[in-house]
């Protein structure tokens, strides 16, 4: 069974299609990778699949609702998280107010959740009156990831988790993708660093020109000589 399936989506903005048919699938538990040069379409099938674009034609399934054409909200409410590349956190608020934002849907108690994101991230808890404009890239990033982790989703979206990270800190945050996974939550990656974020993905995609290229297990997609070739710089 399928966390997600996503089938022959075609989507794109305004009147330009950028997505020609693409179809993905994450069975619970996996990381999956989405690579390929830029315009390929990688940010556009998050959007997609995250309802903030509007699909012209396939379908979306998502543990086991069809999701096409629903409203990122009520996307949330069935489990699904993401965190953009860019306004994944409010600068002005603190680090737990941001956190806090991340449980919008909620009118319960949320000390379990925050202590599970300070567990990920000890330095959110440290930092959690600091305005997140003040903070470091990576921290930002911690942010923006542990507040989408707020509602403990079953599938966590990253658009671009790495863009823009010091090596150690891009170090930081794969290792905590790793880790976030194996407590339960599948994950789904677009990156450009592709050979770091293949490296931990169960299996990955190349979309090139808004269509599937290639499919397969992380590691044998790092070693396919076309892939390696067009897209991994080997």
């Amino acid at each position: 069974m399928n966390i997600l399936k996503v089938s022959d989506i075609i989507s794109g903005y305004t009147d330009l299609d950028i997505l020609h048919g693409i179809s993905i699938h994450i069975k619970p538990g996996e990381i999956i990778s989405i690579i390929g040069p830029n315009g390929s379409g990688k940010s556009t099938l998050m959007k997609t699949i995250f309802g903030l674009l509007r699909i012209r034609s396939g379908e979306i399934i998502f543990n086991g609702d069809n999701i096409t054409g629903i409203q990122p909200e009520a996307i949330v409410r069935k489990g699904m998280g993401y965190v953009p590349q860019e306004k994944e956190f409010f600068p002005s608020l603190t680090a737990l107010e941001n956190l806090e934002m991340g449980a919008f849907i909620r009118n319960n108690d949320i000390s379990s959740s925050l202590e599970r994101v300070y567990d990920v991230f000890p330095a959110l808890k440290e930092k959690q009156r600091i305005k997140a404009g003040s903070m470091s890239g990576g921290e930002q990033r911690m942010v923006g990831i542990g507040r989408a982790l707020m509602l403990s989703p079953d599938l966590l979206l990253l658009d671009e988790p790495s863009a823009g990270l010091s090596p150690v800190m891009r170090d930081m945050v794969f290792g905590k993708l790793t880790e976030i996974n194996e407590s339960g939550t599948s994950i789904l990656i677009v990156e450009q660093n592709a050979k770091r974020s293949l490296k931990i993905s169960d299996r990955g995609y190349v979309l090139e020109m808004g269509r599937n290229r290639f499919e397969g297990p992380g590691e044998e997609l790092l070693e396919n000589e076309d892939v390696l070739r067009l897209y991994l710089g080997g």
